[in-house]
């Protein structure tokens, strides 16, 4: 191979080709185009965060330096954290938590003391005040410490969200007694025009597990006292509920807190008093051993449970009778939707 005055002249033995070779020239490449679309949307990043809208230049061998030292405001956020006067907030009534135990708000006020406020209260204005949303405890453990002022987020909302927000933040973190959790699904359904559907959605619970709570306020109250208190478990209650009046349903919690039964021997034992043998009344039932079959007791528990309403199990010898209960056409449908039976 060979050059002449830029000609080029290759040898193949046979036959010779002649070419140029020219200044080289440059095509983009897809990388290239990738890179050219990118800066441009960095520019416009930069620039909604910065407050501009800057136009991007192409790419030069110097560095781009930024001396403007002025600070750019940002917006002010709804969520600040801001600092109240201790006297200036004041409890919500629509908070469903009515019971703090006074060792628990002691560990607390320890831990503020130490610690401080963590987590900021939340608030909303009314009628001249602030009013809490959220954070009751934590305010009632400032008050023991006599602290002058907390932490808090103001929100707008109304009655209903305040609600919602109070029942969701204490069922997440367990703070309900049982009492209060079916208090609070009662106050949404009543004051706000709720479906019990509509609860469960709202509180991230099925629709069983409120129809359940729900069914514990018909207890009469020094029952649902001991609900509160713990002295009476859950799963005593639903058995006592499956007792027509109250007055058994009394008297079955009495003797379930007196003898120390379990939920299986409290089956048995409103298993008796639904059905008494005959010639025996009540206080005969009550002193006798249940006897009836607690197999059958569990079943019409597990049916009461599963539907949501009071539920009545009779069997002997292969026949019998499941009878349910409902207290309104709305409840009634749902049952039936539970059952699969279509009301069109």
């Amino acid at each position: 191979m060979t050059e002449d005055g830029g000609l080029w002249t290759v040898d193949f033995g046979l036959r010779t080709l002649d070419f140029e070779i020219q200044p080289a020239l440059t095509f983009p490449t897809p990388f290239d185009n990738l890179c050219g679309m990118a800066k441009p949307a960095l520019g416009r990043g930069l620039g909604a965060l910065l407050g501009g809208s800057p136009v991007a230049k192409p790419p030069g061998p110097a560095l781009v330096s930024i001396t403007s030292t002025d600070a750019v405001p940002a917006p002010e956020s709804a969520e600040r954290v801001r600092r109240v006067p201790l006297d200036h907030i004041r409890p919500c009534p629509l908070q469903p938590r009515k019971d703090f135990a006074p060792e628990s708000l002691r560990e607390l006020a320890d831990s503020i003391k130490e610690q401080g406020i963590v987590q900021p209260l939340i608030v909303r204005e009314r009628d001249g005040a602030l009013e809490l949303i959220a954070g009751e405890r934590r305010w009632r453990a400032a008050q023991m410490l006599g602290l002058p002022e907390v932490p808090v987020i103001l929100r707008q909302a109304d009655d209903r969200a305040v609600l919602e927000l109070a029942l969701i933040e204490n069922l997440q973190r367990e703070n309900l007694n049982p009492i209060e959790e079916a208090r609070g699904y009662s106050q949404l359904i009543g004051q706000f025009q709720l479906k019990q559907e509509e609860v469960a959605t709202k509180v991230g619970k099925s629709r069983t597990v409120v129809a359940n709570a729900l069914r514990l306020l018909k207890l009469p109250d020094p029952v649902q006292a001991r609900v509160r208190d713990g002295r009476l478990s859950v799963g005593h209650a639903k058995v006592i509920l499956g007792l027509a009046t109250e007055k058994l349903q009394q008297t079955a919690a009495d003797r379930i807190f007196k003898e120390g039964l379990n939920v299986r021997q409290t089956e048995a034992l409103v298993a008796r008093l639904q059905s008494p043998p005959p010639g025996q009344g009540t206080t005969a039932a009550m002193a006798a051993p249940a006897t009836r079959d607690a197999h059958l007791a569990r079943l019409e528990n597990q049916v009461r449970e599963r539907l949501g309403t009071k539920v009545r199990l009779r069997y002997a010898h292969g026949k019998g009778s499941l009878e349910l209960s409902f207290f309104s056409d709305a409840e009634l449908e749902r049952i039936l939707q539970i059952l699969g039976v279509s009301t069109d």
